[in-house]
């Protein structure tokens, strides 16, 4: 599996069409979309799904709207339950000379009853495009992983190996699960980190929290405030990664990332984080919440990502979704590396 800042084929996109996602705060989720893709497609095609052709309508004049070049976007009639296309969509690997998809079974996070249309999209993927299907057998999300294309994955216990809370594979060992990513992902050493964020719908994801910016460096949240409920097991996540070593057997550098400040709405503890960024051929799309933190984060992924411009997205109206930009999008990677 490359490393997501490998140049990009495409970017894929669900356009938003699930109110539930967003109760009550769903006018501005389009306008949002709007300007991520218009920051994608200066780059890269963006490989859009929608449900029909009024869909695809509403989509290419809010596009259109927001300045987007549609000559850059192409519909896929893909249905689809909800629009988090990181989860579900397909999971692109190099294999003999060829691109390939990785499919994963979907659930809704073992936690929502509609997810049958999304569990489809990356065999309807891998078969528009006439490209092997590489079937993972078990339940896994792209966003509970994040690799750094030389064989290191970085995911979390509480996601794949909690055995009450939203358990996706009950009775599956940390052993049987390496052994998954070993035979579709071409991995050969996982990092294993403890707990994610508060207000994190998916029980513990970690691009919510931890990301590989380079073949030997993570970005990983830090909480200053010792009485957040994130101090702990983020200052946890950190002392793992100082005791873990890559493919290569070197250390891994440790770059902090500040966290927002507490971002609530109608009560409810939202998953707010910078390390939910998506890095794009033209550009690195960042989180912003309107937060003095916001131009701090913003410096410190400038300076990892030097060839490419680094973008703050306004995300207080997405995240009330649960999640925010690494969420909503796929990447699909060029052939030739």
């Amino acid at each position: 599996m490359p490393a997501e800042w490998e140049p990009h084929a495409a970017t894929w996109l669900g356009w938003p069409h699930n109110k539930s996602d967003w109760p009550g705060k769903f006018a501005p989720i389009p306008w949002v979309y709007g300007e991520i893709v218009r920051h994608l497609a200066s780059g890269e095609r963006v490989r859009m799904l929608v449900n029909s052709a009024g869909h695809k309508a509403q989509a290419s004049t809010y596009l259109k709207q927001a300045g987007v070049d549609l000559a850059r976007v192409q519909f896929l009639r893909f249905p689809t339950n909800r629009g988090w296309t990181r989860d579900f969509g397909p999971i692109f690997v190099r294999r003999d000379g060829s691109l390939a998809v990785a499919r994963f079974h979907f659930n809704a996070w073992a936690k929502y009853k509609d997810w049958k249309k999304d569990d489809l999209v990356a065999v309807r993927a891998a078969k528009q495009f006439k490209l092997a299907l590489i079937d993972g057998k078990i339940v896994l999300e792209g966003g509970s992983i994040d690799v750094n294309g030389r064989g290191t994955l970085l995911t979390t216990e509480e996601c794949l190996l909690d055995p009450k809370v939203q358990t996706r594979n009950p009775g599956l060992s940390r052993y049987e699960i390496e052994n998954v990513f070993r035979e579709t992902l071409g991995i050969t050493n996982t990092l294993w980190l403890g707990k994610g964020i508060a207000g994190d719908d998916t029980h513990g994801h970690v691009d919510d929290l931890c990301r590989f910016v380079n073949p030997g460096t993570v970005v990983l949240c830090h909480e200053e405030n010792p009485q957040d409920v994130n101090y702990k097991p983020l200052a946890e996540n950190r002392e793992r990664l100082q005791g873990m070593h890559l493919e290569n057997g070197r250390a891994v550098e440790v770059i902090d990332l500040p966290m927002p400040a507490p971002l609530f709405f109608a009560g409810v503890r939202l998953p707010a984080s910078y390390a939910n960024f998506y890095i794009a051929n033209a550009a690195v799309l960042v989180p912003t919440f309107n937060d003095p933190k916001d131009r701090i984060a913003l410096g410190i992924l400038a300076e990892v990502f030097p060839d490419r411009p680094v973008i703050g997205i306004h995300a207080v109206d997405l995240v009330w979704g649960l999640g925010t930009l690494h969420c909503l999008t796929q990447q699909e990677p060029v052939l030739t590396p």
